[in-house]
């Protein structure tokens, strides 16, 4: 039980993603080449200190000579900059082709020498007020290469920085001594976290949304808000949906299946990942149907508010029907017509006319129709 402690806090993120914002790091060290961000060696857990920065080949050169793994992050690398590597390392053509292009849907495939993993990392954007306009969540790709004796991150996006999670995993070297499988799950862990931190912020604008929905408004009756902004919402959910969804199924093979590059005392923690994963793929899939629940209840509102619009005016019309019948009539201009002569025949009228007109007012007012 310690040691799953010990790694729940080591890959644990601190910070939610609603108030650190400026966590997410897209720099590369000026020290080392092209796409690369970081190039170190371990060994039993430690990272090997050098002088100078180290290339990819320098490093695997020296876990060649003395043991350990290399971990390699890059950003964005294009071809030409990651086909040095992919040569060094083995990596299959078509995942380096996958890797390089980017856009890919979260999945686990299996080459003979390592395993490459997508994740879709989702970062939470923070809003004064949601619009029909308003970006919800922001997307971004860690693609993880796992072999024997090594571990390249290929990140794509604005967000989703590996180095404080470095920096955490370094500090504990009993975990970084598992070897690359230890750093695929602290990775799988902190997606899966993010994921967490992200559905509780998207639930308190649903929650937002669907107090606007249902507050009253005029005379009691519910207000209603804009559709454009629940349909936005729901195009966020719906890429929050592709992100979790697909990546279910690889943490549970990661769990289930015994593979050749991931340590048995490893591979047990992936259960609690993809249990938290299952958790919020619910909370996505239950966002979803919430959002059609509300989005049909405001339509349903505009409607009752036009069919309440459409009561009103035929009420009136009704009642000015009445003046507009006794004026046509008088308006025939026929010369022997009694009531033209009638000594009281103008206020007669005139009392009828106003008598009809406040009765139906009366009852279209009783009725719910006025």
């Amino acid at each position: 039980m310690s040691m799953i402690r010990d790694l729940r806090a080591a890959v644990r993120p601190r910070p939610s993603p609603r108030k650190d914002s400026g966590s997410y790091d897209t720099t590369r060290d000026p020290g080392t080449p092209s796409a690369v961000v970081d190039c170190a060696v371990y060994r039993d857990g430690a990272r090997v200190q050098t002088r100078t920065p180290l290339t990819p080949q320098e490093a695997m050169r020296q876990v060649r000579r003395d043991g350990g793994f290399v971990w390699i992050g890059l950003h964005e690398p294009t071809e030409d900059e990651f086909a040095g590597i992919a040569g060094e390392f083995g990596l299959h053509p078509l995942a380096v082709e996958d890797a390089v292009q980017a856009h890919q849907r979260p999945k686990l495939e299996r080459y003979d020498d390592s395993l490459f993993t997508v994740f879709k990392t989702i970062h939470y954007v923070e809003h004064d007020r949601l619009t029909a306009t308003s970006e919800i969540v922001e997307t971004g790709e860690v693609m993880c290469f796992t072999g024997r004796d090594f571990f390249i991150t290929v990140r794509h996006g604005g967000q989703g920085s590996l180095r404080a999670l470095r920096h955490r995993l370094q500090d504990d070297p009993e975990l970084l001594a598992k070897g690359p499988s230890a750093v695929l799950h602290a990775i799988a862990d902190h997606v899966v976290d993010g994921y967490i931190a992200v559905a509780d912020a998207v639930q308190d604008d649903i929650d937002e949304v669907e107090t606007e929905v249902f507050s009253p408004g005029r005379k009691g009756t519910p207000r209603g808000t804009d559709a454009g902004q629940i349909y936005q919402l729901k195009r966020e959910v719906l890429e929050f949906k592709r992100a979790v969804s697909p990546l279910l199924r690889p943490m549970q093979l990661l769990s289930e299946r015994p593979m050749r590059l991931i340590d048995p005392d490893i591979q047990k923690y992936f259960r609690d990942v993809a249990d938290h994963l299952a958790r919020v793929q619910e909370q996505v899939l239950g966002f979803d149907e919430l959002l059609n629940s509300i989005l049909q209840a405001n339509l349903a509102q505009a409607s009752v508010a036009q069919n309440e619009d459409m009561r009103k005016i035929t009420s009136w019309a009704a009642i000015i029907a009445v003046p507009t019948m006794v004026c046509g009539v008088y308006g025939m201009n026929f010369e022997h017509m009694p009531e033209l002569h009638a000594r009281y025949g103008y206020p007669v009228v005139m009392g009828i006319t106003v008598g009809l007109c406040l009765s139906i007012h009366r009852i279209l007012k009783r009725n719910g129709w006025l």
